[in-house]
């Protein structure tokens, strides 16, 4: 299996695209005023935030008309909502009158209109103004015959609805390209987001970017994983794509970075055991045991339920495929889910954003739980969870790498101020998190 990827293996047991490349990157300094500047900032909101397109919520929020849900970004706020004929669509959230934010509650559900609490103007979920006080007070003419409310572009994949402040915004699927062709196993649409949690971070906004684009830190920040997830260069895959978004693949095994890596561990014994495996058979050898838990899963999968497993390619059964996809969302596909996790700037301090977690499950055949981070979960949409991350605790057994994660992105913000800093000195395999900082750059120079 190639390491840094040139071109897609033909007969790669998993999703490919011709365009998977990995590059050398232009050397541009990673200075750590990118991470605390309210100047950057401002560079990043006026030549980046404002064209690509967001994440504002799941389909699955908005089941009938006038269902609409709301999207806070820096100081902006849209509106998205369930047409009568069944479509979606999206609008700045305020009223053209004095400029009211017209909806306070992050979902909810209107008969007609929208209207405004602070004059009372009616505004149609289509966008047209249907009613105002005093209509024929206006010098100008009837407001309803001139105004309608500013919609944006709105479009949908996987389940999740994305929105753009750009008017002239390039089409979703054209600006996602590969990704819904690499996760195109998963049908996303369908799965219920069981876990979604906000926490409010001591950090930048781009620290979950950098941590997902490398495996590097695996080690150090989570060594639990030592005995099942291979966090070693040498056998992950690494890719990137001209759309700026990227991939690394990891294999479930026992890491191959250290010398007993054939030796079993407790953590991949247990893995074992779950699928009927012997880990004895396997002692010496550990790492042959992942080619053996695709067969079982492939085999007794459907029986317990996991009928999606005949969608997924082999090397899918195991292991864990990330897409960082730029600027600030990573959706890592497992076998059993996918993880999302994205980062947004604070519309004040760009030391501090917001960190979302959510855990998209596919149905268990026999309506049995969802197994989470959090432990079962009914698969059912969750609650939404929000809260400060140094209030936030979790328990889990082989420890919560969000926490761990998160404790990480606050002492680096702490040392991103440092004058003992000047640019990031990065190994080869870091070569994703310096691509992601020149896609940024690109952005700000007009380049893309």
């Amino acid at each position: 299996m190639a390491t840094y990827i040139q071109v897609p293996e033909v007969d790669a047991p998993y999703p490919t695209h011709e365009s998977a490349q990995f590059p050398e990157p232009r050397g541009d300094a990673i200075t750590g005023d990118r991470y605390w500047s309210k100047d950057f900032a401002a560079l990043e909101w006026e030549h980046m935030w404002k064209r690509v397109w967001h994440v504002g919520g799941r389909e699955s929020q908005l089941e009938e008309a006038g269902d609409f849900i709301t999207h806070n970004f820096m100081r902006q706020s849209v509106i998205m909502v369930r047409q009568k004929d069944g479509g979606i669509r999206a609008f700045h959230n305020v009223c053209r009158h004095r400029g009211n934010r017209l909806v306070t509650v992050e979902e909810g559900g209107v008969g007609e209109h929208f209207t405004c609490p602070y004059h009372g103007w009616k505004w149609n979920i289509d966008g047209a103004l249907d009613w105002v006080q005093d209509e024929e007070d206006f010098p100008q003419g009837s407001p309803c015959a001139k105004l309608r409310m500013k919609e944006v572009p709105c479009e949908t994949w996987g389940g999740f609805i994305f929105y753009s402040f750009d008017p002239n915004a390039v089409p979703l699927m054209e600006y996602l390209d590969p990704i819904p062709t690499l996760l195109g196993n998963r049908d996303l649409a369908s799965w219920k987001r069981v876990v979604w949690r906000t926490l409010r971070v001591n950090t930048n906004w781009k620290f979950a970017s950098d941590n997902f684009n490398e495996a590097y830190h695996i080690p150090a920040v989570h060594p639990q994983f030592e005995g099942m997830i291979d966090d070693h260069y040498s056998t992950t895959v690494f890719e990137m794509y001209p759309t700026g978004h990227n991939r690394m693949i990891e294999k479930l095994q026992p890491s191959s970075r250290y010398q007993d890596a054939q030796q079993m561990k407790p953590l991949w014994a247990q893995v074992l055991k779950e699928w009927d495996l012997d880990p004895a058979a396997f002692e010496g050898r550990a790492q042959e045991g992942r080619l053996a838990l695709q067969q079982a899963r492939r085999k007794l999968g459907p029986a317990r339920g996991y009928t999606h497993f005949e969608k997924l390619a082999d090397d899918e059964m195991t292991d864990q495929f990330h897409h960082t996809c730029f600027p600030n969302l990573t959706l890592t596909g497992t076998p059993e889910g996918l993880h999302v996790f994205r980062t947004e700037p604070d519309m004040e301090d760009p030391n501090w954003s917001t960190f979302d977690y959510w855990y998209l499950a596919p149905e268990v055949a026999g309506g049995a739980d969802v197994p989470t981070l959090y432990g079962n979960r009914p698969w059912k949409e969750a609650e939404h969870q929000s809260g400060d991350f140094s209030a936030y605790s979790a328990e889990i057994p082989q420890g919560d790498f969000l926490i761990q994660d998160l404790d990480v992105a606050v002492t680096q913000q702490q040392g991103l101020h440092s004058l003992g800093h000047d640019d990031a000195y990065l190994a080869r395999q870091e070569n994703r998190v310096r691509r992601f900082h020149e896609v940024i750059n690109d952005y700000i120079a007009g380049r893309r």
